[in-house]
């Protein structure tokens, strides 16, 4: 029985010690996601060459597969990243990534809607921001929105996943409308914010460029600059791939209220109010029920020491 249970100890410890030479996850068990929906099947993926041009970093920008796919690179000269050749009001917006491996403590991969550089005082952000691991922990998910210039009142939720993201590509979805803004990641639902009286004020309301980066965020991402980026294991890449954006292209004119181009669409379901996009299905409801049961570590509307008094939008109980 000594001789068993010391075999048992000394696997144990290798398991461990191969767990930090090969900076794995070695998390618990993984839990299947149930079925949902496949949102993303409703609208033709498109080349990165389609609906991106560069947005910085050039020379970190690298098109592959001619122009389908791309690769942002983040290394000692610079990040990078890409935004969308058009404006969207409304819509929904997609990409396919793969995250860099290894350790990648402050690295910061961003898929966003933002207007900041036409409203620089009051812009609108709605955010999907994946944080690089330090001390061996899994990347982190982090989702955040702003409107009408909110930037000091973020409403960020953090979330575990529930897969391997530098292993292949996954899904990254934002829906965006008059009803909601639904988060979804491989069309699980993870997150939804419903448009109501109670976020009105601060919910996104003008047009906006979809962007992809890869940057250095080691002062704000790993607590306070604690575990900054560690060059010695770049270059840091990312790959993005078939991307989705269907919605309502802004019109180039001077009116106050953007007007919407649906000439470009290729599907006869409208991502602003059709069927399917207006409210989440029970199967969907579902989904969003076990990411944040299972998944969901951090909510602003659980942090009473950040907000002594929770936004308006937060459950009372």
């Amino acid at each position: 029985m000594e001789f068993f249970l010391h075999d048992k100890t000394f696997l144990l410890s290798q398991f461990l010690i191969f767990c930090m030479i090969v900076v794995v996850s070695c998390r618990g068990p993984v839990y299947k996601p149930p079925e949902v929906e496949k949102l993303t099947d409703h609208f033709s993926r498109l080349s990165v060459n389609q609906g991106y041009n560069v947005f910085f970093g050039g020379a970190n920008v690298r098109m592959t597969n001619n122009g389908s796919s791309a690769d942002l690179i983040l290394d000692k000269s610079s990040g990078s990243g890409l935004i969308s050749k058009e404006k969207y009001y409304y819509g929904f917006f997609n990409a396919a990534l793969k995250l860099p491996a290894h350790f990648t403590s402050g690295v910061v991969i961003a898929f966003y809607l933002s207007n900041s550089d036409v409203f620089p005082h009051n812009h609108d952000e709605i955010d999907f921001e994946l944080l690089g691991h330090d001390k061996r922990r899994d990347w982190v998910l982090q989702t955040n929105l702003y409107g009408n210039g909110s930037v000091h009142t973020g409403r960020e939720e953090k979330f575990y996943l529930w897969f391997d993201p530098t292993l292949d590509f996954h899904d990254y979805t934002i829906l965006w409308n008059n009803h909601h803004i639904v988060f979804l990641v491989d069309n699980v639902p993870i997150r939804e914010v419903v448009h109501n009286s109670a976020i009105s004020s601060v919910y996104p309301s003008k047009p906006m460029s979809i962007i992809a980066t890869i940057w250095d965020g080691s002062e704000w991402a790993t607590h306070g600059g604690k575990y900054p980026v560690n060059y010695q294991y770049a270059p840091f890449v990312t790959s993005m791939k078939e991307v989705e954006l269907e919605g309502c292209v802004r019109q180039q004119n001077t009116s106050a209220t953007p007007t919407c181009d649906r000439r470009r669409s290729t599907s006869n379901l409208d991502p602003v109010d059709g069927e399917g996009f207006m409210k989440l299905s029970q199967q969907q409801m579902t989904g969003l029920d076990w990411a944040r049961r299972k998944h969901m570590f951090y909510s602003y509307c659980q942090d009473t020491n950040r907000y002594k008094v929770l936004p308006p939008e937060c459950p009372s109980n």
